[in-house]
């Protein structure tokens, strides 16, 4: 069977987005359709034209810097080679609704050789994809994160740090939380919880769980009952089943830490002598993996001035490849090497020691309480 004989041209003509071929010294040879309203131009007015002089009628605005990053990428590929990828640069365009106004626009490009019969660099594929919708969904779930999340302040007189890591894919977005609430005395009560799953559903059930356990934990007596309280509620959110937390009420009074855990990762306390005990004594099944109206165990810890409490989400600890004991000997050990430095500094610490360099692969949260 014959193979069926390909339209190149209309191959190009169909590519997804704006497209274009340059030659090696940067004049438009073809260009799409796409290309072409892109742009808002006519073909007659880009093919053979130069590519840097797209701003020629405008040196002063700021697009204008934009192609010299463009015309330096198609430089580099045409003399070695290689793909080149540029990051993500904003450039505003005139709509034709609005000629002369510019609106606020971003793109990301894409330049890659193409390869002549000798394995020299004949032409240069510029592909353009406008990412505007995508900054700004970015834009809007990152402030959405941060007016469900406490801000990082002093609880009462005691200093505290708070750290939030989204996973790489997750628009800024996650269902990991932490909560800090004043209490009457010299109390306060810490929570750190993580919903199953990523991006805006989860940040929905995290917010809302959030909420209810800070209000839990001002109306009753002690962690064990703040989660109960908090049980019962999740019952009536769609995806608030299996979420994990921790909470922790903090007297300085008595120098005790009480706490509670629905199958979360133990709170670490760092003593001044050195020592990390983790707090693992009344932990249960998540929210949601009990029988209705089952009680949830506490238990209480004491500190000496100058400890230090931190809580956190699996994230910081939890690698795909290698037991959770692992993770807790080197948050540990984070912990205890930093242990003279002030709160701000130890977290920012913590998360150096812990987290992997290229992005955390899932969600991460992290308080740390100076006790």
């Amino acid at each position: 069977m014959a193979e069926p004989e390909i339209d190149y041209a209309a191959v190009f003509q169909a590519l997804p987005g704006a497209a274009a071929l340059l030659t090696p010294e940067l004049i438009y040879a073809d260009v799409n359709e796409q290309f072409l309203r892109t742009l808002g131009r006519t073909r007659e007015q880009v093919i053979g034209s130069y590519l840097p002089d797209d701003f020629r009628d405008d040196p002063d605005d700021p697009a204008a810097a934009v192609v010299l990053n463009i015309q330096a990428s198609l430089l580099r590929v045409a003399e070695t080679g290689e793909l080149d990828i540029m990051e993500v640069r904003r450039a505003d365009l005139e709509t034709a609704d609005r000629p002369g106004v510019r609106v606020e626009r971003y793109w990301s490009w894409i330049n890659t050789p193409v390869l002549g019969p000798d394995g020299r660099v004949a032409l240069l594929l510029h592909r353009v994809e406008e990412v505007t919708e995508l900054i700004r969904a970015r834009e809007v779930a990152l402030s959405l994160q941060e007016a469900m999340l406490p801000a990082s302040r002093p609880v009462g007189r005691h200093p505290a740090a708070v750290r939030y890591r989204p996973a790489v894919d997750t628009l800024n977005v996650c269902g990991d939380w932490y909560d800090l609430v004043d209490l009457p005395g010299d109390r306060v009560a810490v929570s750190v919880g993580d919903v199953v799953g990523h991006g805006l559903s989860a940040a929905k059930v995290m917010g809302q769980l959030r909420s209810a356990l800070s209000a839990a934990s001002r109306a009753v007596d002690g962690p064990d009952k703040a989660l109960e309280v908090l049980e019962l509620y999740a019952r009536s959110i769609a995806g608030a089943e299996s979420t994990t937390v921790a909470t922790a009420f903090i007297d300085w009074a008595t120098r005790t830490v009480t706490y509670s855990s629905a199958g979360h990762p133990p709170p670490a306390l760092l003593q001044r002598d050195g020592t990390v005990e983790f707090l693992d004594r009344a932990t249960d099944p998540p929210i949601g993996a009990r029988p209705e109206g089952a009680p949830r165990p506490q238990a209480t810890a004491p500190f000496t001035e100058g400890a230090v409490l931190a809580l956190y989400t699996d994230g910081l600890i939890e690698r795909r490849w290698e037991d959770i004991d692992t993770g807790l000997a080197r948050l540990a050990d984070s912990l205890a090497r930093h242990q003279e430095v002030d709160s701000e500094t130890l977290a920012d610490a913590v998360l150096a020691d812990l987290l992997l360099p290229g992005g955390v692969t899932d969600d991460t949260a992290l308080v740390i309480e100076r006790l």
